[in-house]
């Protein structure tokens, strides 16, 4: 079924980078959606079954596979609206939409892959899809974004593509050439482990680029911001998903080994770094959209916090990227609705937002309590199992040091949150103030209300597959 699915989707790719009619645009986005959704409920039906040799819908891919489709479709969805206020021309939008679609589908496959050289090539096409929608408004800072995003995932692309040879020298002593991650689990106890050593350095550098991870974080802070709201809201949450999961896959193969202690102390000091510089900046940050993106930034670093303390952190960090990624996309959606408004993305030319837009506002609201972890947030849920594992896992130092450095964060946010909703303006006229339609905040409210559902009544074919997911680890 993938190779039908990638087959179609790139096709469709294809005719929107051509096409100039709206009608036949808009017809090739449902079809698109259909298509893609039919996939992931073919996918989940078909749970561990090999296709095409490399690609295996294992629990963690289908499970990042359903919140790609879900936020997907909102994203489709909030671009139509974004391309219709700004009153793209045909050629430029068919060039977003066809990044758009691109975009999504190397996710996908990303997620499915069950070779880490396959994953190596999605990820490689997401760079690329991204760039083009990074560059979208054609001016002076989204080059300066494009040029920066591409460095830095050339530069981390590599880096994995290096982690990925040695990873095959480390095979040898296996007496294997196959590096599909079944086959890296089955071997993982008679790999060489100076060359895993170098493989998990290299490789957790390079996907650091995607999961919003120090030392690579920067790419993703620009990306976001400069990119239109309804693409950075893909950057900032099912794309960083699928740099945990280029991390995860390998991560698992590391714990059958004699280096998983040592591969938990590198996790846990770069997400602690990440918690750290997360803190420095939304501090002092006062662009909405790249507050938003360092609010990302600092839970990716507490996804792996959970990851590296273990236990019930395990649960807890699949968990945190879901509900995040509702949660966070959820938020960049309405940015687009607080431009409208207020036509800067700087805290300091925005305020009294209630005034102008009542349902966005709720939006912002609800959407700040759950991105901060509040209850009733399901990332409040998730947060609390990943301090329990810290804390299981003596790591009392690093969890008081987290809690300041969360207080600090949840002070900076609020600040600005209550600043955009409560707040007026000066020197504000707001006699030409658009009406913003209450019916375009739906997708967020759902959102939100999902990431909700999610956390504190989870189905239990939910939890089923993230407890297949994490399986293979030591608990």
């Amino acid at each position: 079924m993938i190779g039908i699915y990638l087959i179609i989707a790139f096709i469709i790719s294809g005719i929107l980078f051509f096409n100039r009619s709206t009608r036949l645009n808009n017809i090739l986005l449902i079809v698109y959606l259909l298509v893609q959704c039919f996939f992931t409920l073919y996918e989940y039906n078909h749970l561990n079954v090999i296709e095409l040799q490399y690609f295996k819908p294992d629990a963690l891919g289908i499970l990042l596979l359903m919140t790609l489709t879900i936020v997907g479709a909102a994203a489709l969805f909030h671009s139509h609206l974004y391309i219709k206020d700004h009153q793209e021309k045909p050629r430029s939008r068919g060039i977003y939409f066809s990044a758009m679609v691109m975009l999504i589908t190397a996710m996908g496959a990303a997620y499915l892959s069950n070779h880490i050289a396959v994953t190596w090539i999605f990820v490689e096409i997401t760079t690329l899809s991204a760039s083009a929608l990074i560059y979208h408004h054609r001016n002076e800072r989204s080059l300066e974004g494009t040029w920066k995003y591409v460095f830095i995932c050339a530069i981390s692309v590599t880096l994995i593509f290096i982690g990925i040879l040695f990873l095959s020298m480390a095979m040898r002593q296996a007496g294997s050439t196959d590096l599909t991650f079944d086959n890296l689990l089955v071997k993982a106890s008679v790999l060489n482990v100076f060359w895993l050593r170098l493989a998990f350095l290299f490789i957790f550098t390079g996907f650091t680029a995607k999961l919003g991870l120090v030392p690579m974080y920067t790419a993703g802070i620009d990306a976001k911001d400069k990119a239109p709201a309804p693409a950075g809201a893909l950057f900032a949450t099912v794309l960083m998903n699928m740099g945990f999961v280029g991390i995860f896959r390998i991560y698992v193969v590391i714990s059958h080994t004699t280096i998983f202690a040592w591969t938990n102390s590198v996790i846990m000091i770069a997400a602690f770094l990440t918690v750290f510089v997360a803190t420095v900046y939304m501090v002092k940050v006062k662009n909405i959209k790249r507050m938003l993106a360092y609010s990302g930034i600092e839970h990716m670093g507490l996804v792996m916090l959970g990851l590296a303390a273990g236990g019930i952190g395990y649960y807890a960090a699949i968990l945190h990227i879901i509900l995040h990624a509702f949660v966070k996309s959820s938020l960049f959606f309405q940015f687009s609705q607080v431009y409208k408004v207020f036509q800067s993305k700087s805290i300091y030319d925005e305020g009294n937002y209630f005034k102008y837009n009542l349902t966005g506002a709720m939006v912002v609201l609800i959407g700040f309590i759950c991105a901060t972890a509040m209850p009733p947030s399901g990332l409040f849920v998730s947060e609390f199992m990943i301090f329990s594992a810290m804390f299981k896992a003596h790591q009392i130092v690093v969890l008081v040091l987290i809690m300041i450095l969360l207080t600090m964060i949840i002070w900076a946010f609020g600040k600005n949150i209550f600043k955009l909703l409560f707040t007026p303006v000066e020197d504000f006229d707001d006699t030409h103030v658009p009406k913003i339609n209450p019916l375009h905040s739906l997708s967020q409210f759902g959102l939100i209300g999902l990431s909700i559902y999610l956390g504190l009544n989870p189905p239990i074919q939910f939890v089923n597959l993230i407890q297949e997911a994490i399986k293979n680890l030591p608990h």
